[in-house]
């Protein structure tokens, strides 16, 4: 499987009426079982570049392929089917429900399967096992640290098994040690399942972990680049 931005371009018009690339004609491809990193100042255009490859936006001229179909031409139930069943997204912002035990939160694409709770929550434990949180299946979020929570979020991109992984600052909240875990397991999924990896950071360690290195500045990817590091020390919001 693989994911293919064949010149892409996303516009915005700002408040001012003034039109903004966000994503200006980017050429991307990314093979299975490859993790590439994507680095780039606030504002650059990286998670709006990540929301395309989810199907959650449509771009505004040239095309985004997955495993070979057109993201731009489905229908929205067919984008919505996409992100349930072949994508796992970890977002910059948990979107965890409060007051639901950390298994359950981590197995909710499971259930829109529909899945029975006891077979979804034995199919989610061993990715919170994973991420180091094996002792809090059943810790709501309000009694989760940042770090636990962004970790929970990230079981459930991975429990039903994604063929394509997109995570947008997936160590934010984490510390050095918990945050190269987590980009070795991503490393680990995408060689054990060929699947495509993405991943939107400032962390410095992905420069190391990742197959390829990419910087997006002014929604124009740069060349490969080890400089890209150069952006972990900035504020992690994007377009």
């Amino acid at each position: 499987m693989t994911l293919q931005l064949a010149n892409v371009v996303k516009h915005y018009t700002s408040g001012s009426g003034e039109v903004v690339r966000a994503v200006d004609d980017v050429t991307l491809d990314l093979d299975a079982g490859e993790m590439v990193a994507l680095y780039g100042p606030s504002g650059s255009g990286k998670t709006t570049l990540l929301m395309l490859a989810a199907a959650l936006l449509r771009p505004d001229r040239g095309t985004v392929r997955f495993a070979g179909r057109s993201l731009g031409d489905l229908s929205d139930r067919e984008a919505s089917d996409y992100r349930l069943r072949d994508v796992g997204v970890v977002f910059q912002h948990f979107e965890l429900m409060r007051g639901v035990p950390a298994v359950e939160n981590a197995a909710i694409k499971l259930l829109a399967e529909p899945m029975g709770i006891g077979e979804a929550r034995r199919r989610a434990a061993p990715w919170l096992e994973r991420v180091g949180l094996g002792h809090r299946l059943e810790a709501a979020p309000e009694q989760l640290s940042g770090g636990e929570r962004q970790r929970v979020a990230i079981a459930r991109a991975l429990a039903n098994e994604p063929r394509l992984i997109l995570a947008d600052e997936p160590t934010g909240s984490l510390d050095t040690q918990r945050g190269r875990e987590v980009l070795l397991l991503l490393r680990e999924i995408a060689r054990e399942r060929s699947t495509p990896v993405l991943v939107v950071t400032h962390d410095p360690q992905a420069a190391q972990i990742a197959d390829r290195v990419h910087t997006l500045r002014d929604g124009k990817i740069e060349e490969c680049d080890d400089a890209a590091v150069s952006f972990a020390d900035e504020t992690t919001s994007g377009a």
